[in-house]
């Protein structure tokens, strides 16, 4: 099988070196020269496209999948709605013929649960952030595209993404600064190679279902993951302090909910090799160096 990877970034790389291990032709779309000759030295055929830019996705690779993770850039200028919404429209409108299978990766800020409790697949998609609101809505024209041109589409809603390079509040920690937010507050998370596991196994599937949460094995309390950094980097003990009225921390703040990985373990049959923080802090701040 061949693959296009719209998007490929953080995530998408690992996607497609999962894929180019085993020998498979991987495109992966990048917005510029020196982003495609580093995709170039990873085995993966570039297309340099912007997803904003029409005539820059006329001639789309013919691939049998494709991964759309379009990450947001804050410094590029165009808004995240733009960026996510009629990104995504330009890429569906755009595609080949040849696509049986598309994977969007979306995120668990769709729901709007605030009390401390499970979501998973069946749990209403209720969001009180504009991120949230942005990707349901690119959630939406996926499913409408997809009724329409008959294509399998897969949504993937990730929980907090970390890994190498990507430590939530890594440089307060380090700083002993005090960190806006509850820390009892829960906290779900994946790994990136773990979302990369995942992302595979869709594109891969047979008969997948239309939509799975992407999580690790454990939530847990904020307060953890913050000591599980500190920890690792011999950094003092994290203290925490109240976010301010209106800031983005204070409209995170709210948001306390455990999310659900079994679905995606019993019919993905993903295995995680970083089940929560206890593994994983120190892999990815080991690898970061």
């Amino acid at each position: 099988m061949s693959l296009l990877i719209v998007g490929c970034g953080y995530l998408g790389c690992r996607v497609a070196a999962e894929w180019t291990g085993r020998g498979e032709t991987v495109f992966g779309t990048t917005r510029s020269a020196e982003g495609a000759a580093g995709l170039a030295a990873l085995g993966v055929r570039p297309v340099v496209a912007d997803v904003l830019d029409v005539p820059s996705l006329a001639s789309l690779p013919a691939v049998d999948r494709v991964l759309f993770c379009v990450g947001y850039d804050r410094n590029a200028g165009p808004s995240k709605r733009s960026v996510y919404v009629d990104g995504l429209r330009n890429v569906l409108e755009r595609l080949p013929a040849s696509v049986a299978r598309l994977v969007y990766v979306s995120s668990t800020s769709v729901f709007g649960n605030v009390d401390g409790g499970w979501v998973d697949e069946q749990t209403p998609a209720e969001p009180i952030t504009e991120a949230g609101r942005i990707c349901l809505d690119a959630e939406r024209a996926l499913t409408a595209w997809s009724r329409e041109s008959g294509v399998s589409t897969v949504i993937l809603r990730c929980s907090g993404l970390y890994g190498p390079e990507r430590i939530i509040r890594r440089t307060l920690i380090a700083r002993g600064e005090p960190i806006p937010g509850d820390p009892d507050r829960t906290l779900s998370l994946i790994h990136v190679e773990d979302a990369a596991r995942a992302a595979t196994s869709a594109l891969d599937a047979a008969s997948p279902g239309p939509l799975y949460l992407v999580s690790d094995d454990r939530p847990v309390p904020r307060r953890e993951y913050y000591h599980a950094v500190a920890a690792h980097l011999n950094a003092p003990e994290p203290t925490f302090i109240p976010p301010e009225p209106g800031s983005p921390e204070a409209a995170r703040d709210v948001v306390d909910r455990k999310v659900s990985n079994r679905l995606m373990r019993t019919e993905l049959k993903v295995s995680l090799k970083y089940p929560d923080v206890t593994t994983g802090v120190p892999a990815a701040l080991d690898a970061s160096g």
